[in-house]
């Protein structure tokens, strides 16, 4: 992303419609790149649903990007009627052109149009860390829904400490650097509890998305099988040591 894109923490709206205004070549790219993220993404959903014995028969993703992950959950026969709604106009465009989503409107990133209680599932997946206020806007999500999936990735680690992680995270608008207790916090402040939870390291086809040689993949697969490794035997130590994404799915005390 250019340097002279808007700032996300003053202009969110002008910063995310200037993510999805690319030249074609880099749209095209991009877009494989958050298909290829929704499957995982639609992994935890369906899981932690599971775990929690949740069918929804109606689903509202906040922040649902160009509609990737409705898309997924679709294809795979769950979610009921999905619906989105999003900030970007030019992100809302897109979503609108997937005939299997409901619906997809634009809003002002505070306050949903949605009555109390209208939607049995909401999901805020990797927007969170995205926002000034991520309990105001949780807490929102809450009162249109019944229960909430939230994704967020964990980068209060070594890894990301580094300066290029640092400028990365920057750069596809990151607000908040969260750790696992951070993120149960923003829950709590809510006024949700946490019913089921899952975290992973990034999948080997994600990691080696952007590897454009043989070399280059071979390291990225490398990377993986260490981070995949480490993760498996000592959860604490790798989260500290270096990025993994947390999800769960979060219900009003007694619900």
């Amino acid at each position: 992303m250019a340097s002279s894109a808007p700032d996300p923490a003053t202009d969110p709206v002008g910063f995310y419609d200037d993510a999805y205004s690319r030249d074609a070549d880099e749209a095209a790219l991009y877009a494989r790149w958050r298909a290829l993220g929704a499957l995982g993404k639609a992994d935890h959903v369906t899981t932690l649903c599971r775990r929690s014995g949740l069918r929804p028969v109606s689903t509202l993703e906040v922040g649902c990007g160009d509609g990737a992950l409705l898309s997924e959950l679709h294809r795979r026969g769950f979610g009921g009627v999905l619906a989105g709604v999003e900030i970007s106009e030019a992100a809302v465009a897109i979503a609108r052109s997937r005939a299997e989503i409901a619906s997809v409107e634009r809003y002002d990133g505070r306050r949903l149009a949605a009555a109390d209680g209208a939607f049995e599932l909401g999901i805020v997946s990797h927007v969170l860390e995205h926002v000034p206020e991520p309990a105001a806007l949780l807490a929102e999500v809450a009162r249109a829904c019944g229960a909430v999936v939230v994704e967020v990735p964990l980068e209060a680690n070594w890894s990301a400490r580094r300066a290029g992680r640092r400028r990365h995270a920057a750069e596809v608008g990151h607000l908040q650097r969260l750790n696992r207790a951070a993120a149960r916090s923003i829950v709590t402040a809510a006024g949700l509890t946490v019913a089921a939870e899952l975290e992973d390291p990034l999948p080997l086809r994600a990691q080696t998305f952007f590897a454009t040689s043989a070399r280059a993949r071979a390291a990225a697969s490398a990377k993986w099988a260490l981070r995949s490794g480490a993760h498996a035997l000592a959860r604490p130590a790798a989260r500290r040591a270096f990025t993994v994404h947390w999800a769960a799915l979060c219900r009003r005390p007694g619900a």
